[in-house]
């Protein structure tokens, strides 16, 4: 009692910071916690996270039973379950609308990566999940193709959900995904967004995994990915609608046995480009290397 006591007061803290973050308008937001294999604290709905008291915290088990609380708890209650049945390493969750993500998250446009050091240390590729109604099963089930190669993901059309081994740590990756997405939004309006070198971006990850975090793009099997270019979800592009727009993509980048990433960028035509110009002087190519052979 005097642990699950200890861990509800750590909710009503970090829904503090949640709120005052601006995370959280009004009632947003839901936060949780595994007590045992069977018991999860979350926090009630229609409730502000900005002024949450220890018994406000309602108990429920893995199936989204209440246990106990005098308050009814979250309605999105399901994704933080489906969250800790595939990941039976995390002990919190944590779901807020940071706005500078959401704004990623309304626009569908995949975070820009090989930018800044600490992201890549902390944060990797950072996917957006395909868009369901908030609340029900299918909207929990989304996070299962993404769940276990990243501990943040952005919601579609809605928000961002992050998880880790206690809830402070749960609660860092959605504000350092939020602080980096406002840099980008900045960055952009004075100019462009310049990319680090695939060496460089080597070394981050090389480092990374020196100080126990894992990263999909030191796994073997994604030993010939393009390190910039958000080739860990690419496949969960299309079902999620996610496309780049606002942000150029990266230069191609070598994968780390020396050949080409496997998975190619998706082609940009820049503004202000005549398209069928363009698709001209590339036939002409095509058509005068087929003569050469």
């Amino acid at each position: 009692m005097e642990n699950a006591y200890k861990r509800k007061q750590e909710i009503c803290e970090i829904g503090q910071r949640v709120y005052n973050k601006g995370f959280a308008a009004a009632n947003d937001g839901n936060i949780s916690y595994r007590l045992s294999e069977n018991e999860v604290l979350c926090t009630p709905t229609m409730h502000s996270k900005g002024f949450l008291k220890p018994e406000d915290i309602c108990l429920i088990d893995m199936s989204g039973k209440q246990l106990a609380g005098i308050k009814k708890r979250s309605s999105e209650a399901l994704l933080h379950l489906q969250i800790y049945k595939e990941r039976p390493d995390v002990k919190s969750v944590v779901h807020c609308h940071p706005p500078h993500a959401t704004a990623f998250a309304i626009a569908r446009e995949p975070i820009p990566q090989c930018v800044l050091p600490e992201v890549e240390v902390f944060l990797g590729d950072v996917p957006i999940s395909q868009y369901e109604t908030p609340g029900g099963q299918a909207f929990a089930d989304t996070i299962i193709p993404l769940v276990k190669k990243t501990n943040v993901v952005i919601l579609a059309n809605h928000g961002t959900v992050s998880w880790g081994e206690d809830v402070e740590r749960a609660y860092w990756w959605t504000e350092i995904l939020d602080a980096y997405c406002r840099m980008l939004m900045l960055a952009k309006s004075i100019g462009r967004v310049n990319y680090l070198s695939a060496e460089h971006t080597r070394e981050l990850l090389d480092l990374k995994s020196k100080w126990g975090f894992t990263d999909p793009r030191n796994d073997d099997e994604m030993q010939d990915c393009d390190l910039c270019g958000n080739d860990v979800f690419r496949d969960s592009w299309q079902v999620a609608g996610v496309q780049r727009n606002a942000f150029d993509a990266p230069p191609a980048a070598i994968g780390r046995n020396g050949s080409r990433a496997a998975v190619g960028h998706a082609p940009t035509i820049q503004s202000g480009v005549d398209q069928e110009q363009l698709i001209e002087m590339i036939t002409d190519k095509v058509m005068a290397a087929m003569k050469s052979n």
